[in-house]
Order: structure tokens, then sequence, then C-alpha cells
């Protein structure tokens, strides 16, 4: 595996070795190995390599390198979402539903306007209120105490951040926010259970509604020049398979564990390990966007999706290079839909996937187009067997999906090396995801 930084100068360690929220000063945490706080990315490292490179906070000072254990400390760090050069580096667990005072809270400490999930069902029942969409003092009262929550999760990452994990970091119930931002590194941070209290129920008039939550474990809004790498993002602590079900659909309360939408642009996201989830990685936000045109160009690579349902990813405009992959649906996996999602005006070009699944899922299964129609794939695995993705999905279209194309239109020169699927897969599966940063 091939993972080339910048080497780290002493002058920049004895800045780091400064002011932290927790540590004092002179005083490194014994839970640190190779510091990786100033690594920028390498200059060939996929699209975030582009045009000048993406450094995050590696200029900071040592007055904003920041060791934080609480979510009061990382609030601080954050400063709001601001432009100042910064890295934070993550200690132990982080609760982001926390009140100021450390203790924990839960969905009762946000509800407020008398709202209770029993009135609000019996408020909206489809039997009773229809299709409309839900009004009236139970909702009015949702959404309050759904923005009590939010203004307690929802954490701003402005431009010029750096954020990593120390050995064994944790951010639990946290929506880092990135919305304008340029120039941020998030590395080697677990994010679990980006849990919604106060899901909104969205009926349709053309059967079974469903339930709409708030919050991704990442968003990506606008920002350009982001690498993310070896973090691991789970539903852990609260699966949605695990919920009741109202009005015929499953109560769901995450929504994607990483998103990047509303232009944004210049995006590498490498090593990282994304499970347990439905709605895994949105690229692109609404076939009607089309300020996307020639952005969300993102590259993905040495990434593991593993018991992820659906969008891994789906692709809305994108030039998304998908290369060296690891995919893993498990046995019992009876709700799979798909993995690679081909959508309006997405360019795909993906090489050298590996590909394992259980019987009852097909190569078929994998890949699934709305109004896209371009795919590039050469070099896929598929249970250990070389497969064409795109004659399969062409060949075994029943009709309400369009004929995919290899003519995508570009051709990726970003990259470091492309190794063989059979190789990614190995290579991929011990070494992805938080706490393997070698």
């Amino acid at each position: 595996m091939s993972h080339r930084r910048r080497s780290l100068s002493l002058v920049a360690l004895a800045g780091m070795l400064g002011l932290t929220l927790s540590t004092p000063a002179g005083a490194e945490p014994r839970d640190v190995g190779r510091d990786i706080s100033r690594d920028t990315l390498a200059a060939d490292d996929g699209w975030a390599a582009a045009d000048g490179g993406t450094t995050g906070g590696s200029t900071a000072d040592a007055a904003h390198v920041l060791t934080v254990r609480n979510r009061s400390e990382l609030v601080r760090a954050l400063d709001g979402g601001s432009d100042t050069p910064k890295i934070i580096r993550i200690a132990g667990t982080i609760d982001a539903n926390t009140g100021d005072d450390g203790e924990k809270l839960d969905c009762d400490d946000y509800a407020t306007g008398g709202y209770e999930l029993k009135k609000y069902l019996a408020a909206h029942d489809p039997r009773s209120w229809g299709s409309a969409r839900p009004s009236g003092p139970q909702e009015e009262a949702r959404q309050a105490s759904a923005a009590k929550q939010a203004e307690r999760i929802e954490l701003a990452v402005g431009s010029h951040t750096t954020i990593v994990g120390l050995k064994g970091a944790v951010l639990k119930g946290a929506s880092l926010q990135l919305r304008g931002s340029d120039h941020v590194i998030i590395r080697n941070l677990e994010l679990r259970d980006a849990y919604d209290c106060f899901p909104v129920w969205q009926p349709n008039t053309g059967g079974l509604g469903d339930w709409k939550t708030a919050y991704d474990n990442i968003w990506l809004r606008g920002s350009t020049h982001v690498w993310i790498d070896h973090v691991t993002i789970s539903d852990q602590g609260h699966p949605d398979e695990d919920e009741p079900t109202y009005f015929g659909r499953n109560h769901l309360r995450h929504d994607g564990l990483l998103d990047i939408t509303n232009a944004s642009d210049l995006v590498t996201v490498s090593w990282s390990r994304f499970a347990d989830h439905d709605k895994g990685l949105l690229i692109g936000n609404g076939d009607t966007a089309t300020g996307d045109r020639g952005r969300l160009r993102v590259t993905l690579h040495h990434n593991q999706f593993e018991n992820v349902v659906q969008r891994a990813p789906r692709v809305r405009f994108g030039q998304v290079h998908l290369y060296n992959n690891r995919y893993v649906v498990p046995a019992d996996a009876h709700d799979y839909r798909y993995a690679l999602g081909i959508s309006t005006e997405s360019a795909v070009y993906a090489e050298n996937n590996a590909f394992t699944t259980p019987g009852h899922v097909e190569a078929a299964d994998l890949v699934k187009s709305w109004n896209g129609t371009a795919l590039h794939q050469t070099g896929t695995l598929f249970n250990g067997y070389p497969v064409d993705l795109l004659a399969i999905h062409n060949a075994y279209n029943s009709g309400s999906e369009r004929d995919l194309t290899a003519d995508v239109g570009w051709t990726p020169t970003l990259h470091q090396k492309i190794d063989s699927a059979v190789r990614a897969d190995r290579e991929v599966a011990r070494g992805a995801g938080a706490g393997r940063l070698r």
C-alpha cells in the first residue's frame, strides 16, 4: 500500500507539542504513534490533489493545535467553523449528545412544545391524515425538538482544518458539517450513530410514505479540497433494523454515512470503512441540481463497504473515480439493494473493485441506473471471478432502467498505483478504517 506524505519537520513537531485543551504544554499524549497531524495529501492522490492539493490545517500555529476529550472542548476547538488554520486531535470517546456540564442527553431531553411520539403518530396516521405533509401542533413541536438536537450535534467544520483521531478515538452522535469549507482533512477517526430523535413522516400519493431523517455523520455542502482517510463510519449503538415499524415503514433514525452534495468538489476518500447502514454515500443530491455540472469530482479508493444496503456510492453529475474498493454483503442481508447507483449525468470510472456476496445477491444486483447512462468498468471481481458489470446490467435490464455505455467522457489521471482486485481485496480487508493507518 502506498501512503506518501510530507515529512514532519522538527520545527513543526515542536509547535505541535505546545498548547492543548487537555494536555500540559510540552507533553505529547501517550496514545499517539506516528504523528499525522500535519500530513497533507500526496500530489497524485485522487481528485483532492488537483488545483494545488489539500493541506487541511497543516499551517496551524501552536495555539491552534488542540487535543480534545469531550464535546465542550471539541466545540471550542472548532471555533464555530472559523477558517483559522487548526489541528484538532480527538482523544478517547466524545459523545455529541452531552450537555455543557458533561451529562448524557437523550431524546427526552430535547423534546419540547409538548412533543410525544404517540401523539405524533396518532395525529398523522395515513388512514385519517391522508397524504398531506404533516402540520399542526405535533409537527410544530417535532420541528422545535429537532432544532434543539441539531444545535447540540451538528458541528461546523471550517476551512483549513485537520481533525485526527488518536488511538481508539470515537466521535458518537455527531454530524460534522462542512458548508463552503476549503482544505479539510479528517483522518483516523471512528464516527458512530448520528441518531435522529425526531424523524419526520413523509407520506406520498403513490403508496406508502417513509420516515425521513436529518443527519449524516459527515456532510459536505459546497466544500472543496477535502481528504477523508482511514475513518470508520457506522450506526453502531442504534441499528435501524432494531427500530419499530410505524405506518408500515421502519422508523429510521439515520440518513447517510457520508454525503457530498451542493457543488462540492475535489474530494478524496481513502482507506475508510463504511458499515452496517442503509444509505451509505451520496454524491449529488438532486436530478435538477444543474449547478453541480463540472463539479462533484470525487475519488474513492481502498475503502470497504460492509453490510451497506445501497449508495456505495450513488452519483449524480459527478466525475467519480472508484478503484480498489472492497464490497462485502453478509449472508443475512435480505434487504440488499445495490452498490453503484448511476444517476443523472454521472460519469463513473470503476477499476479493479472486489465484491463478495451470498448466493441470493447476483452480479446483476450490484449496479442500478436511473437517469444515468455512463459507467466505465474494468477488472471487477465478483465472488472471486472476473465479471463485466456493464454487460451484465444491460443483459439483465428488465426495461425499467436505461442501458449503460462505457463512454464516460473522461479518464482519471490523478491516482496512485492501482492494484489488481485480488490484491486490493486482501489489502483493504486488513488496512481500511480507523486505527489501521501505517
